[in-house]
């Protein structure tokens, strides 16, 4: 991953571990082979794909690009 991407990364988790909903996150439902996850948008075409588990954890399954994701 391109050390900007990863920068994304580390910012957006400390935005989401502040507050999940934060609308700079564009937190929503995922369709598709994801249906049972959310995403949050991490830069550009970039997104990041998890769940709440029972304890309410977030866990955190896959990241790449929309297109990459949704394939």
């Amino acid at each position: 991953m391109p050390k900007k991407i990863k920068e994304n990364v580390i910012n957006k988790l400390e935005i989401f571990i502040n507050d999940l909903m934060d609308e700079r996150l564009n937190n929503h439902s995922s369709s598709g082979k994801f249906s049972a996850y959310r995403s949050i948008n991490i830069s550009g075409d970039i997104r990041a794909i998890y769940k709440v588990d029972k304890d309410n954890i977030a866990i955190f399954i896959d990241i790449g690009s929309h297109s990459k994701l949704y394939s």
